[in-house]
Order: structure tokens, then C-alpha cells, then sequence
């Protein structure tokens, strides 16, 4: 049976931890920026985790 193939689309989007939790990136963060406040931009910066609901198909994807 030939090797599963990881989705590229995903694994530039989503990284797995040390401990195999999943991230992403915060929403909100990619053009419109000008009319936010300085405070609004920090808070988006950094990784939040994936969703439980969708951390089945994030596997799937990342081939894990």
C-alpha cells in the first residue's frame, strides 16, 4: 500500500504540539488593519487551538 500523502494546504495552516494538540492561526489578522485598535492586534497574535469539533479532520488531513 502506497505512503497516505499530508493535505500541503493543511500543513502550512495547522502545527501539532509537543504534547499533539493542534493550532491555527487567529482569524482577523490578515488585511483591514488600519481601523483596529493596537490592543485588538496583540490579542490576535500568537496560535489558538483547533476546535474539537473539527480536530478529526485536521488529522485526517496532517495524515495523523
Amino acid at each position: 500500500m502506497p505512503k497516505m500523502k499530508t493535505h500541503s494546504g493543511a500543513k502550512k495552516r495547522f502545527k501539532v504540539t509537543g504534547s499533539g494538540k493542534l493550532q491555527r492561526r487567529q482569524q482577523g489578522k490578515n488585511h483591514l488593519m488600519e481601523h483596529k485598535s493596537s490592543k485588538t492586534k496583540r490579542k490576535l497574535d500568537g496560535r489558538a487551538d483547533v476546535a474539537k469539533a473539527d480536530q478529526k479532520q485536521v488529522r485526517k488531513l496532517l495524515g495523523r
